[in-house]
């Protein structure tokens, strides 16, 4: 028959040590605790040399007396490590959803504790033990990723993309989805794109000066770029004030070739300032025709010059009143507003200007999707042109 071991705890060792230092007949301790002579040798070994960091429990490190900080430091030291390994090797996995970040935890369980991934990765314990015991079919898989991917590109457009041009982008990167099923995703996820509000309209028609026929008469369709261009101006509210904001766009590829931001509405610094930018930007090598309304910014005789001086362009003029027949800017108009302007907290001139620039520059006329274009980009479309 096994004899059972007697099990001391840690106070009990202590104690006993202690006590031994104290008393010179070492032989009295070890009849007042019952234990051997053995015993009490291996417990005093032990405390010399691990002193407070003696007797820690079944399988517990032992750190030697003075050592306790250090032990501590390299302890944190290799959680770090640990930490930054499990973050490193699954951010990837996580930024492509949840089930691919359950994936993850359970092909490195065996290297990594379930918790500390969980915790590393922003991740609930209790609902990856939940999708463990009932893992998802691959067609719900296929569905929320489908989901988190509308999630992805609708936040980064900044709310300005809908269903349409996310199922466009969707197909680019290998997901094809009608715009029916993407509005279907975005509804329950609770996605909706901007809103548009209307705005006021800043022509000045009431005047004497020459007013051009209207020439374009609602083809915005052309073959080539330079062949048309519109403009149109429009106004933006600051906190105390107006800025008004002139656009020049190329009708071929829908690009803004010129645009100047500006606190009056002289010639000088909406059509002219407009006009100089475009003509930097895009040369005019045949016959260019010019479309704007009939506000005195382009009828005035400091615009026209301008314009005459150029043998190959012809005005072109919107019939009074008649808005559609410059359809195209005020569709951008209508996008910017919505898209940029009436969602923010009224801005300075300064953060205005740029806010602008990064909407027209770095996000219209690069990576936006335009209906007019087969929803494509204007570099995607300009490439299948082949022009770049």
């Amino acid at each position: 028959m096994a004899v059972k071991r007697k099990i001391y705890d840690r106070n009990f060792k202590l104690e006993a040590v202690l006590l031994s230092y104290k008393k010179d007949n070492i032989a009295d301790i070890e009849k007042q605790f019952a234990i051997t002579p053995s015993l009490l040798n291996r417990w005093r070994q032990e405390y010399q040399k691990f002193g407070t960091g003696s007797f820690p429990g079944l399988n517990k490190l032992k750190i030697p007396a003075g050592q306790e900080e250090i032990y501590h430091l390299e302890k944190q030291l290799k959680n770090s490590e640990l930490n930054f390994e499990i973050l490193k090797k699954g951010t990837k996995c996580l930024l492509a959803g949840k089930i691919m970040s359950y994936e993850f935890i359970q092909k490195n369980e065996k290297m990594y504790t379930v918790r500390r991934m969980c915790s590393v990765l922003g991740i609930s314990e209790s609902s990856y033990r939940r999708w463990k015991r009932h893992p998802v079919t691959e067609a719900k898989k296929r569905k929320e990723l489908i989901k988190e991917k509308i999630s992805y590109l609708f936040f980064k457009s900044k709310k300005r993309f809908g269903p349409v041009r996310i199922a466009a982008e969707m197909h680019k990167h290998g997901l094809p989805i009608s715009s029916k099923l993407t509005a279907y995703y975005m509804k329950q996820s609770g996605l909706r794109k901007k809103i548009k509000r209307m705005y006021k309209i800043t022509t000045d028609s009431k005047h004497n000066l020459y007013t051009a026929p209207n020439i374009l008469n609602q083809q915005f369709t052309v073959n080539s770029p330079s062949v048309v261009w519109v403009s149109d101006i429009t106004y933006i509210a600051l906190n105390k004030r107006f800025l008004y904001l002139t656009i020049i766009m190329d009708l071929f590829d829908r690009k803004i070739i010129g645009w100047n931001l500006s606190t009056r509405l002289t010639a000088a610094e909406t059509s002219l300032a407009a006009w100089e930018m475009a003509v930097s930007r895009r040369i005019i090598s045949s016959r260019l025709l010019f479309h704007s309304d009939r506000g005195v910014q382009y009828a005035c005789k400091a615009f026209t010059s301008k314009l005459d001086s150029y043998e190959c362009v012809t005005r072109s003029m919107s019939r009074k009143g008649n808005s559609y027949d410059n359809a195209v800017s005020e569709s951008f108009f209508s996008s910017i507003k919505r898209e940029l302007i009436y969602p923010g907290k009224l801005l300075t001139k300064v953060q205005m200007k740029a806010e602008i620039y990064e909407y027209i520059e770095n996000w219209y006329n690069k990576k936006r999707r335009h209906s007019a274009l087969g929803y494509k980009t204007i570099e995607e479309f300009n490439c299948m042109c082949g022009l770049i």
